[in-house]
């Protein structure tokens, strides 16, 4: 009797070599041990490239980040965004708040966890992409590049609202968030409100069509905190400064004792 099971995993690896012949093998013992190498390892290599494609960088993992700190941040809703239901339904999310309060870092926990569960994700700030596709040099580079923005089943585009724009990065940005527009999610981090993105992009004529496609569908989660950067920079400089009292103390005692 065919182990049907067997074989269908052996054709979705594509051993049409070992499918041929597969009455003469498939009794024999090493069968299924070659096939769960092969599916293990496939599996470690496809996530390996989907990590290197995703450009995340290093960041602190959700597990350590400091609930306790901001004055605002809904941790239910973004614990319920790491269980990536909202990709499902091709929605939209904002993460909005000044500088310095994690919302990369959320932002790029989020992506880590769609990698891990099988999606392909692009990790990018908007500066990044903007003047990477204002760059580009003929209208086929163009469309090859707004091609590799549109692709990701995750884009994440950090940082807008840190630099101001031109009427291009406007429409180059109109454009990506069109084509992703309820086909795909697409996570942004941004530290200005909806009402002043007029200020980013002056005189563009589709930044309100922008933000409707971008929040329809979408969640928004606010945060309000001070800068945890400045947090722990002072938090350094208070443990340098006691460390070198401590020194200190200890070198006059030495004095003292000689």
């Amino acid at each position: 009797m065919i182990n049907t099971t067997l074989l269908k995993r052996a054709r979705e690896l594509k051993f049409y070599g070992m499918i041929a012949h597969w009455e003469e093998i498939e009794e024999t013992l090493w069968i299924e041990q070659l096939i769960t190498w092969e599916e293990e390892e496939r599996s470690r290599r496809s996530l390996e490239r989907r990590l290197s494609s995703a450009r995340l960088g290093r960041f602190n993992p959700l597990a350590n980040f400091d609930w306790n700190w901001p004055k605002k941040i809904d941790r239910q809703a973004i614990e319920e965004l790491m269980r990536l239901e909202f990709m499902n339904e091709s929605s939209n999310i904002i993460l909005c708040g000044p500088n310095g309060v994690g919302k990369s870092t959320i932002a790029q926990n989020i992506a880590h966890q769609a990698v891990i569960k099988g999606y392909t994700v692009l990790f990018i700030t908007a500066g990044q992409m903007l003047n990477e596709l204002a760059s580009q040099d003929g209208d086929n580079a163009l469309r090859r590049r707004i091609k590799y923005y549109v692709q990701p089943q995750l884009l994440v585009i950090d940082e807008v609202g840190y630099l101001s724009y031109s009427n291009r990065h406007a429409d180059l940005l109109f454009e990506i968030i069109s084509r992703r527009y309820q086909q795909k999610s697409t996570l942004v981090t941004t530290n200005k409100p909806f009402t002043e993105w007029s200020d980013l992009f002056p005189n563009a004529s589709c930044v309100v069509s922008l933000i409707d496609r971008l929040v329809h569908h979408s969640e928004i989660i606010g945060i309000e905190a001070d800068s945890y950067r400045l947090k722990e920079a002072k938090e350094k400089n208070i443990q340098r400064n006691e460390h070198r009292k401590k020194r200190k103390s200890k070198a006059v005692a030495e004095v003292n004792h000689a």
